[in-house]
């Protein structure tokens, strides 16, 4: 089967595009409201259609038919950082999404968001959501996972909606996690970390010897560039790493402390490719990597979502047979 289409809202700084492409889908639209990360998916794909746009306004009913709609819809709605308002937050974008599921008649939908959406608050809400869907035509189920479960070195919990019209939803199965370790901090870092020949690097290589935290990116009204909050940069004390910004470049040879991470690091640690270039200075450049999912997730994600169209058309085809003898 050639490559199936795909349309992504909220697309970011490409890492569920990089993932889903990999996975064997062509994106025939991306949509982004922020500059920098529009600018950032043109740098490094200069082919791809992007739009930088509000995801409330965009008419997407030229793109009906298409075979997948992705989304990293906004998570403070539903973060335990924030304030936990879901609907009733102005950066709730579930309607949206379900206006243009609506137009473009998707046969599968895969919408990410933070582990805060499954928290009893939102109990109505998910239901509400799934009630639409259910409307549409199509089957939903949603997943908690964690990136390491896909070979990401950091935990970072993400919960994977996944709906499909019907008659593919049968042919869909939850990718499963991978047994695999994945690489430490240390281990991933060491050729970045120690590119001035710190002098220090095999020390902290042996102390940074388990995986990430959750990388935060925050928004545009709150964070920087840091690792997090309190709680956070403790967590990355542990590992001998100083959370409490983000450096130019890495340990000069005769450093003496705990290192910071470059954004080069950083976008490591969350799996991009090492050439994927981020438009923007530092506190930009951070806050789109920070809060990008993971591109070996979404490949996970894509190669069942794939896998459930590809065999459903075979079955379609092969009852096509049977009927014309």
């Amino acid at each position: 089967m050639s490559k199936l289409t795909s349309i992504e809202f909220c697309a970011g700084a490409g890492g569920q595009a990089i993932g889903l492409e990999t996975a064997g889908f062509s994106h025939v639209l991306l949509v982004d409201n922020d500059e920098h990360c529009c600018e950032t998916l043109r740098l490094n794909r200069p082919k791809w259609n992007v739009h930088c746009a509000d995801m409330n306004k965009f008419d997407a009913a030229s793109y009906s038919g298409v075979d997948l709609f992705a989304a990293g819809l906004p998570c403070p709605p539903f973060s335990v950082a924030g304030k936990g308002l879901g609907k009733n937050d102005e950066r709730d974008l579930f309607p949206a999404a379900l206006r243009i599921i609506r137009e473009t008649n998707p046969k599968f939908v895969l919408i990410e968001n933070v582990k805060g959406f499954l928290g009893p608050a939102f109990q109505i809400y998910r239901n509400e959501i799934k009630e639409q869907l259910l409307d549409l035509g199509y089957q939903v189920d949603w997943k908690l996972y964690y990136a390491s479960d896909f070979g990401v070195s950091q935990k970072r919990p993400r919960v994977a909606i996944i709906a499909a019209r019907n008659d593919y939803w049968i042919n869909f199965k939850f990718p499963k996690p991978d047994t695999t370790s994945p690489k430490h901090v240390g281990k991933l870092l060491r050729s970045m970390m120690g590119e001035n020949n710190w002098k220090g690097l095999d020390n902290w290589v042996k102390l940074a010897n388990d995986i990430a935290p959750t990388i935060v990116g925050g928004s545009k009204k709150h964070g920087g560039p840091d690792l997090g909050p309190t709680r956070a940069r403790e967590a990355w004390k542990k590992l001998g790493v100083n959370g409490s910004s983000i450096a130019e470049t890495a340990p000069s040879q005769e450093y003496v402390g705990l290192p910071r991470l470059t954004t080069k690091m950083v976008a490591a640690i969350q799996g991009f490719p090492k050439n994927w270039k981020f438009a923007g200075k530092k506190t930009p450049a951070y806050r789109q990597i920070g809060n990008a999912f993971p591109p070996a997730f979404a490949t996970a994600l894509g190669k069942e979502i794939r896998a459930a169209i590809e065999k459903t058309a075979e079955e379609q085809s092969q009852a096509s047979s049977l009927a014309a003898e």
